[in-house]
């Protein structure tokens, strides 16, 4: 948030308490605020280490022992872009796109991004509000809304869809069934794995979800082609 308002953290830490004492947002608001941007914005950690190629090997991490405990549901990773929706009564307000950590920025000690809203009539931004406008929020619930902006014209279409659309995290991820969670396993699994969402070709990976929030992923391409 400071990098965004480009301003230092104490000065955003003073203009926070300043909105506390003034009324202007409520102590509960700001955690709530915290949390969810928490949540919607960490890094979500991959399974298993890294040589220096950037392949996986198979050394799981440490924070991600609960997934080869058994805890917790996988999901299929979609391959598109990341973005968040805001939704009014039913009505789309709000389109966000996520901005990841410069080069620059990640030696500072930012590893995590944020987002930023999409402009109208921007380049950039045709795709992924094409995919917001296409995607029908009137059954959402009021609040923001973590999606993956979905395309012909977005990040190659792997998933060859013929329609713009946004998948929310937390309502349509497509769940599944007896993910294995061993390295040779998963590796073979993904090799295979059919996208639910768009049948006929191949899924860009798992996500698996904690019940208390925390999550963990792997991807086809993290594995060495060779292995």
């Amino acid at each position: 948030m400071a990098v965004e308002a480009d301003v230092p953290v104490a000065e955003l830490i003073r203009a926070l308490a300043g909105g506390l004492a003034a009324g202007a947002i409520t102590a509960e608001e700001l955690i709530g605020q915290v949390a969810k941007g928490k949540h919607v914005m960490e890094k979500i950690p991959t399974l298993f280490e890294r040589d220096e190629h950037f392949h996986v090997i198979d050394r799981p991490r440490a924070e991600c022992a609960w997934v080869f405990d058994g805890a917790g549901v996988g999901t299929e990773k979609l391959d598109g872009t990341n973005v968040r929706l805001t939704v009014r009564s039913g009505r789309l307000v709000r389109v966000e796109k996520r901005r990841n950590p410069s080069k620059t920025q990640k030696q500072q000690g930012i590893v995590d991004g944020w987002y930023v809203d999409t402009v109208g009539g921007s380049a950039d931004d045709k795709w992924i509000l094409a995919a917001a406008e296409n995607t029908d929020v009137s059954g959402w619930s009021d609040g923001e809304h973590p999606c993956e902006a979905l395309g012909p014209r977005i990040q190659g279409n792997p998933l060859g869809l013929e329609d713009h659309r946004c998948v929310p995290f937390d309502l349509q991820a497509p769940t599944l069934a007896e993910v294995p969670r061993d390295y040779h396993e998963l590796r073979d699994f993904l090799a295979t794995l059919d996208s639910r969402f768009s049948p006929g070709h191949l899924a860009e990976g798992v996500v698996f979800h904690h019940p208390d929030g925390r999550r963990a992923k792997i991807k086809r391409k993290d594995f060495p082609s060779a292995a």
